[in-house]
């Protein structure tokens, strides 16, 4: 039999005990992985193997029923109101909605009397991000999108952001006027940015919804935010065509493109408004008088010792004196109806005169048929006269 080895003790046959001892100071060291760096924190600073220019970092793999077999383990739900102009059109592409979302097993319900839309989980669900991916779908059909478009966030390269415009401008003759700057004259400048920033991009009412990649969405936020803050979308769009050029240049990859790159200046500077220059009033130096009560004033005319009695005789007094006055006033509009008016007494004197006109001419007429007719008799008798004598001669 093998007698026990004792603590401490190590066989003859060990490879430990048979190994050599090493001086800890000859012992060689391994080889840096590469060599250390220039600066401060160069000794820290090691190449890593699996960053590499090849690998797409970005690039998002595919999720397989495989690697979540279990399934979730709650539900989860997201719900999202839709303007009531919407309310047709969802109820006509709904079916459509559900089957889009039925290929990765989420349920949707549409909620016509709240206005509402609703995305949950089911139990065949698998993948984790797709309940994120259809509360997007649905916000973006709240915001307008087409169903043609807004299915295709389900994609895995696929992402939107919804960006809020109306709170960015107070005026709202400005808001409306930069809003349209940002579309463009029929849609050409929405256009310009949909091709160089490889999103989809849509405004309605006051948010700007983009889908795109993360790259892309960021450069449309600058650029809407930017346009909001009365800064021209042209100045972007022009900044985007240089840098889509340089890209193509591969000696200019790992160089600063700042240079090349269009500096704008803010030329129109704002005036100052010009204030209405306000009149000095002309106060005095000290406060106003004290109004007087109305004590005072009964003390100053004297009304004020005055007695009930005295009172309620002056008052007597001046209703027997304003009776006094309409008595007199109804006379005399009565009076006025007996006395001749100055045209009625011109109408009378030009009626009176060509009444004793008349009667002239009338007068003056008979007097001359008078006149002939005693002419005529006279020369009657004289004629007979004649006539008489020369009758006796023969």
């Amino acid at each position: 039999m093998k007698e026990p080895k004792k603590r401490g003790e190590q066989a003859s046959g060990d490879p430990v005990a048979a190994r050599p001892p090493v001086d800890e100071k000859n012992e060689e060291k391994p080889a840096p992985a590469a060599e250390k760096k220039e600066g401060k924190k160069g000794k820290y600073r090691r190449d890593k193997p699996w960053d590499t220019d090849d690998v797409d970092h970005w690039k998002i793999e595919e999720f397989k029923p495989e690697h979540n077999p279990g399934g979730m383990l709650e539900e989860s739900s997201f719900a999202c109101l839709f303007p009531q102009y919407r309310e047709k059109y969802l109820k006509e592409v709904w079916p459509e909605v559900k089957r889009a979302l039925g290929q990765h097993f989420v349920k949707a319900e549409l909620d016509l009397v709240e206005g509402s839309m609703t995305v949950r989980t089911t139990k065949k669900t698998y993948d984790p991000y797709i309940i994120i991916k259809a509360r997007d779908m649905i916000k973006l059909l709240a915001r307008s999108v087409p169903i043609a478009q807004a299915r295709k966030i389900l994609d895995d390269g696929m992402f939107c952001d919804i960006i809020k415009i109306g709170g960015m401008v107070r005026n709202k003759e400005k808001f409306v006027k930069r809003r349209q700057r940002l579309v463009g004259p029929n849609g050409s400048t929405l256009k310009a940015i949909e091709l160089l920033t490889k999103c989809y991009v849509l405004v309605q009412g006051q948010t700007v919804s983009v889908m795109g990649t993360h790259k892309g969405i960021k450069v449309v936020q600058r650029l809407v935010e930017d346009c909001m803050k009365n800064i021209h979308p042209v100045y972007h769009i022009k900044e985007l065509m240089i840098k889509r050029e340089l890209e193509k240049d591969p000696a200019l990859v790992a160089e600063n493109w700042e240079r090349f790159l269009p500096q704008f200046k803010k030329r129109n500077v704002q005036r100052k408004a010009r204030r209405a220059e306000v009149k000095k009033k002309n106060k005095s130096l000290f406060p106003p008088e004290q109004t007087p009560r109305k004590e005072d004033l009964l003390l100053e005319s004297g009304e004020y010792f005055v007695t009930e009695e005295q009172k309620q005789m002056k008052k007597a007094k001046e209703v027997l004196e304003k009776r006094e006055l309409r008595t007199a006033e109804r006379k005399r509009e009565r009076q006025r109806a007996f006395e001749p008016s100055a045209e009625n007494s011109a109408k009378k004197r030009r009626a009176n005169f060509s009444d004793a006109a008349g009667d002239n001419d009338s007068t003056d007429s008979a007097s001359v048929a008078a006149i002939a007719e005693r002419l005529q008799a006279q020369k009657k008798k004289g004629a007979k006269k004649s006539g008489g004598g020369a009758a006796h001669l023969l």
